[in-house]
């Protein structure tokens, strides 16, 4: 029996009815429902409640933490925990023996019921979705038993093992369809993209029965030692971690089942629908790791709507070269090329950059981009302010756009090596020892091409007001016309924090009719609103990007203001001292007041001579 058939349909609708309209408009297009007018959220509501084709159990699994926590809620359920799978649960209220044909559970390896991964077509190709909830599902055999935090990286080394392997066997088997000798097929390294050694491919790691954890260890040196390209991406990943995976015994399991899980799908370009899926999907496994780890999400993480509102304002093109010096997964990266291609650009003729300090991340980033297929990337590992790696024998690289989202007021960024900085970076300020945020933007304007560099960069309210160095700074940047945009967002959008933050878009190549102006944008109140974190919607992306564009004035939204203006309010960027957003006052007419207050009077004192009458009369006076 299903374990969504237990929930009534009146729990459904419960359940349903605490979602937003975007949300119930994104699961009616899922599941493909019609559903007459899209504006209305009960006729959503009534379509899902209705299909025979939803399975309830799959729908929650599409659904947010916080949105989970206020169906517990609605129902009267418990809504503690930060694991979805055990809010689903919860919800559909069974055992966890559910026959399901898109989303089977069974007991993982500490008890708990888990959702097995949903049947894959035995014939034909795989499809986005079912390749995501594919791949997600093989997180329950960690869950449980190590940080969601930490077992990202496991899967991630599992998938990008499984997929070079199966592209590997799928070139070998071509080559010699085309008349190849089988040893060259499979053993000249100049016939592939990537070379995979015997011990790596995924046949050789199925037979592995003890000891998996080494033998993996041992796949992964043995692959980048074959390919320079991957140095350093999967050697961060230990699988013989005892503290993450248990003993000997308890690691076997744990992989053995992992590998299992993995070889039930074929990675092969053959074996996909669309051509870039396998990269749209891990992207989709980044956005649920970070969901799942909460706070620690926003160390490598930047939400999807943030990082397409930025690229939606740099407008890339596919002769640029594009860098972004904080680059966590490379999502930023990733979008600029997703922008180029739906514009009918080619994203293999972008050359993008970016330096990531995190060991673990920057192997995600490397990962990910070879995953999306664009081999033109160069992604370095090191700290940006101390060490910066993306240089040539001139100095910095110069790029046509630069985009970031780096770490919020970090403390101890490097204030020591700035003062004598080799590259010059800090010439209109060295900022605080312990407010690192406008070391990161003058590292970005001193990367910017001259010609038509502009950026985009996430950053807290406090570089807009704050005195003493970082006013200095403000006011370098202002003298030299350098601001383009300062967009304000609203609060709760980014993982592990709850303060508002801000866009700036900074140029050294204004159009003529911009220059000595800049555009501010109060969009704190464009957003959906969560249980625990806000969203920016398509419609919000839209609006913000649009009015940037346009360059004009919107009324208690956007004011265009001369530099001059600024300088005169001591070069303070404060969105709110340019953009009232106050609703406006009606204006009263007091002589106009007063005759209605007089005649209002007159009628009240008549109406009660007239009930004084009728009181006399009844002898009540």
């Amino acid at each position: 029996m299903a374990l969504s058939s237990r929930l009534t349909p009146q729990q459904r609708r419960a359940a349903l009815e605490q979602l937003s309209r975007d949300r119930l408009t994104s699961l009616s297009d899922h599941f493909g429902l019609d559903v007459g007018d899209r504006r209305v959220i009960q006729n959503h509501v009534n379509a899902i409640v209705r299909s025979q084709s939803v399975d309830f159990g799959v729908l929650l699994g599409l659904l947010k933490r916080e949105e989970l926590q206020a169906i517990c809620g609605a129902l009267g359920l418990d809504q503690a925990g930060r694991e979805k799978e055990v809010l689903v649960q919860r919800i559909l209220g069974g055992s966890g023996e559910s026959d399901s044909s898109s989303g089977k559970s069974q007991k993982n390896g500490n008890g708990a019921a888990a959702q097995m991964a949903p049947d894959l077509p035995a014939t034909g190709k795989l499809t986005v979705d079912q390749l995501e909830r594919y791949l997600w599902s093989a997180a329950d055999i960690l869950r449980g038993s190590i940080d969601s935090s930490d077992y990202k990286n496991f899967i991630f080394g599992l998938l990008f093992l499984k997929r070079i392997s199966d592209v590997f066997e799928e070139e070998a088997e071509k080559l010699i369809a085309e008349g190849h000798p089988p040893e060259v097929a499979w053993e000249d390294k100049d016939e592939h993209q990537f070379f995979v050694p015997k011990p790596a491919r995924w046949s050789e790691i199925q037979k592995v029965a003890t000891n998996i954890g080494e033998a993996l260890n041992k796949a992964c040196a043995k692959l980048e030692e074959q390919n320079s390209t991957l140095d350093g991406i999967l050697a961060g990943i230990d699988f013989n971690d005892e503290r993450k995976l248990g003993d000997t015994k308890n690691r076997d399991t744990v992989l053995s089942r992992l590998v299992q899980h993995f070889s039930k799908v074929s990675l092969r370009n053959s074996s996909l629908a669309e051509p870039d899926m396998l990269g749209r999907a891990y992207e989709y496994l980044i956005e649920k790791f970070a969901d799942d780890a909460g706070k620690k999400g926003g160390e490598f993480y930047t939400p999807k709507k943030v990082v397409e509102l930025i690229v939606e304002l740099l407008r890339p093109t596919e002769d640029m070269r594009i860098c972004d010096p904080t680059c966590g997964s490379g999502g930023m990266l990733i979008e600029c090329a997703n922008y180029v291609k739906r514009h009918g650009g080619s994203p293999r003729k972008l050359s993008l950059h970016g330096q990531e300090k995190n060991l673990g991340t920057w192997a995600i980033a490397k990962m990910n981009m070879l995953l999306h297929g664009l081999s033109d990337h160069r992604i370095e590992k090191g700290d940006t302010i101390r060490s910066p790696k993306l240089v040539d024998a001139s100095g910095l690289l110069l790029y046509d756009r630069v985009i970031a989202n780096p770490p919020f007021s970090l403390d101890e960024w490097g204030v020591e090596v700035a003062e004598a900085d080799a590259h010059g970076r800090f010439r209109f300020g060295v900022p605080p020892k312990t407010k690192g945020d406008l070391a990161f933007v003058q590292h970005m304007v001193a990367i910017l091409n001259g010609e038509r560099g502009q950026l985009g960069v996430v950053m807290p309210h406090g570089v807009l007001f704050r005195g003493g160095s970082e006013a200095e700074i403000r006011k370098g940047f202002l003298q030299e016309d350098l601001i383009e945009a300062v967009i304000g967002l609203p609060s709760n959008l980014f993982y592990g924090t709850g303060i508002p933050a801000a866009v700036l878009v900074m140029s050294r190549a204004k159009p003529a009719e911009r220059r000595g102006k800049m555009l501010f944008i109060n969009a704190s109140a464009e957003f959906e609103e969560g249980k625990a974190q806000n969203y920016l919607r398509d419609q919000d992306v839209k609006k913000i990007a649009t009015t940037f564009h346009a360059f004009k004035d919107v009324e208690r939204y956007a004011r265009v203001v001369s530099v001059e203006e600024i300088e005169r309010n001591d070069f303070n960027l404060n969105i709110s001292r340019y953009v009232d957003t106050a609703e406006e006052v009606a204006t009263v007419d007091v002589a106009e007041a007063v005759r209605t207050l007089r005649q209002l009077e007159a009628e009240r004192a008549a109406a009660e001579a007239k009930m004084n009458g009728f009181l006399k009369e009844l002898g009540y006076a």
